[in-house]
């Protein structure tokens, strides 16, 4: 980072973080390209899946008692909720492996790549944009009614989202309408789903790059994560209210119009 940019950047990358953490348009898409263009450099890549635990603070914050009162009634062994649980794990468990197994690829060589993130955005785009206005009738639309077994194979469309510019949340939702439900409630799930995923990629990334945070990377991120949370409760806070009347695609639009100007903006200055 150049020294003259001081606090700014990480401000800006904090709130793209979490404007864009919940919605389908792919948090970390973002944050690379604009990091690219303006210079950001982060060693390890530390800074950008750090700073997403501010914004998944913000799902605990806006559901902190409807997430105490699943705990309580897992721990009472409560069917729906042993079975809510069961379906976020389920949901999780593909990326999770397949995110450790993959984990120095994806930091070393995707992470570098801006093309291949310019093309997922408008690839990903494309895609949602066909899925949002097909006439699916939905069979589910409450999340404690979804099969596990279903829940397992959305976990398999998120685990495309490892690839930056696909999107974790807009590769859960994708999958979640494909396979039958409203899209409110595939906004809904994809929530829940990141808690255990975002937290288990900030321990993971913590521990395995521990010695490259210094005092001004440590700076850095903690202005990010702050950025993050503040800005995700606000989207957390209004999100399936929009979709549930405007539906995806609107970010859908969004998608391809960033891919677009990222590859303008990457043969521009080449």
């Amino acid at each position: 980072m150049n020294a003259d940019q001081g606090l700014f950047v990480p401000l800006i990358l904090g709130i793209i973080e979490g404007l864009t953490e919940f919605l389908p348009v792919s948090s970390t898409g973002h944050l690379l390209l604009v990091e690219h263009f303006l210079g950001f450099d982060s060693p390890g890549r530390v800074f950008e899946v750090l700073i997403q635990l501010g914004a998944i603070l913000a799902i605990v914050v806006i559901y902190f008692w409807r997430l105490v009162g699943i705990a309580r009634d897992v721990f009472l062994r409560k069917p729906y909720a042993l079975r809510f649980a069961l379906c976020v794990i389920l949901a999780c468990l593909p990326a999770a492996v397949a995110g450790v197994l993959l984990h120095d690829f994806i930091k070393n060589v995707i992470y570098e790549s801006p093309i291949v993130i310019c093309v997922m955005l408008i690839v990903g785009g494309v895609i949602l944009l066909f899925v949002d206005q097909l006439k699916l009738k939905p069979r589910y639309t409450e999340i404690y009614t979804y099969p596990p077994l279903m829940c397992f194979y959305i976990g398999l469309f998120q685990m495309l989202a490892l690839v930056p510019g696909v999107s974790r949340s807009g590769a859960t939702i994708v999958g979640s309408l494909l396979l039958g439900t409203d899209k409110r409630s595939a906004a809904e799930f994809s929530f829940f789903v990141a808690l255990p995923l975002m937290v288990g990629a900030f321990g993971y990334d913590l521990y395995k790059n521990r010695e490259l945070i210094g005092p001004e990377l440590g700076l850095n991120i903690a202005i990010g994560f702050a950025a993050a949370f503040i800005v995700g409760t606000l989207v957390v806070k209004y999100l399936l209210n929009f979709v549930s009347r405007h539906g995806f695609s609107f970010f859908a639009y969004w998608r391809i119009f960033v891919g677009a100007v990222g590859l303008w903006g990457l043969l521009l200055f080449k």
